[in-house]
């Protein structure tokens, strides 16, 4: 082989090498980890201020100290739970973890209903604090769960689509990740009765 075929053969290579999806779907992985970890803040947000918050209100709320119980007996399990990124390939702890969340906000709705049962407690401005803080915490773990679920769209695209998918199975084996899913029942309305 004489220089020029060689230096051919090396741009060849290297061009085909460029279109194979391999850094694509490396950033993609890594887009995946960050997103998840917003999650997980937003998660930890949540166990940390609410508490607090519950605490502060907990002496305006006798009427219903039951709600504020189911609220840190669920405070509890979501913190039991301790997801890792390893466990996002596995879905049955992921499905763990989505339960202990999903009791955390079913435990937080109930309280929200005591704020519609007992108007004195909205005239409380600790109590009306903590209201908009549980909307606002509710609101950003929504967003953090819809761009996880992006991130997760683009990766598992990434490593299905062609030649990204030959590069996969001969040298990285990433798996396709599960997005969040709705609980069971979540696309019928809530009642909520006085």
């Amino acid at each position: 082989m004489n220089k020029n075929t060689l230096y051919i053969l090396f741009l060849t290579i290297l061009l085909t090498m460029s279109g194979c999806g391999y850094n694509t779907m490396q950033a993609n992985e890594e887009a995946v980890k960050a997103a998840w970890g917003d999650v997980e803040a937003t998660y930890q947000r949540r166990n940390d201020l609410i508490p607090n918050l519950v605490e502060v209100v907990k002496g305006y709320a006798k009427h219903e100290k039951e709600t504020l119980i189911a609220v840190t007996e669920a405070r509890a399990k979501v913190g039991s739970i301790q997801m890792t990124k390893d466990m996002l390939d596995n879905p049955k702890a992921f499905a763990q973890f989505q339960e202990a969340q999903a009791s955390m906000s079913s435990a937080l709705s109930r309280l929200m209903v005591v704020v519609e049962k007992y108007p004195d407690l909205k005239a409380n401005q600790n109590f009306l604090d903590l209201q908009h803080q549980l909307e606002g915490t509710e609101n950003r773990i929504n967003v953090a769960r819809s761009r996880y679920n992006k991130t997760i769209e683009t990766f598992n695209t990434s490593v299905r689509v062609f030649p990204n998918n030959i590069t996969n199975s001969l040298l990285l084996h990433l798996k396709l990740k599960e997005p969040f899913k709705a609980e069971a029942g979540a696309e019928k309305a809530p009642q909520v009765k006085f």
